[in-house]
């Protein structure tokens, strides 16, 4: 497979503090890691791509790895995560699959083992495309209140020929979530979903 070419990484750390009502006791926060990456594919048809799921894996750990020292560097503040992609207009949509794997089973070891399926979206887009990479909750998907997502994009990115890969984690849920639902205190860890 391909090498990847690796053009930029943009790491952006948002901390919220207030949501109008009461402040939390402790602001929330919410980071997002984004990689630039020539797309090997661009131009052109390939009907064997998925080998370049494993050339990923190294970017993904690393991307992870930032996020989380982002974040403080304890796995266990870490209660939310997603993943997405957004590819440039000489890809396809399947291009951005190819960071399920190395996207989503870095996050999970550098987590130390989470439970839930890391939640995905992806698209095909220009340079300056937003994507709205959903949250949930690490251990247990159905924990409504870390339903979330995180806007992310590059202004320059991605050229026709890229694609922008995004990690996401977050340390809580929403402030003021208060929908009902699985709450984190009650997740039984099982299966991922509960």
């Amino acid at each position: 497979m391909p090498d990847v070419v690796l053009r930029k990484i943009l790491t952006v750390l948002e901390e919220i503090r207030h949501e109008g009502g009461p402040p939390p006791a402790v602001p929330q926060r919410r980071a997002a890691c984004l990689a630039v990456v020539r797309n090997p594919f661009a131009g052109r048809y390939v009907a064997d791509i998925a080998g370049f799921m494993e050339d990923l894996k190294p970017l993904g750990l690393d991307m992870a790895r930032r996020l989380l020292a982002l974040l403080g560097g304890d796995p266990a503040a870490v209660e939310g995560y997603g993943k997405g992609a957004i590819v440039g207009a000489g890809g396809e949509i399947e291009h951005g699959a190819l960071w399920h794997v190395p996207g989503g089973y870095a996050m999970r070891e550098a987590l130390g083992g989470t439970r839930a399926i890391v939640p995905s979206a992806k698209k095909v887009g220009a340079p300056g495309a937003r994507l709205d990479v959903p949250v949930t909750h690490v251990n247990a998907s159905y924990v409504r209140s870390h339903f979330d997502a995180i806007e992310v994009g590059l202004p320059d990115a991605p050229r026709a020929d890229e694609i922008v890969l995004a990690l996401v984690m977050t340390t809580g849920p929403r402030i003021h979530a208060r929908v009902g639902g699985l709450a984190a205190s009650e997740i039984e860890g099982r299966d991922g979903l509960r």
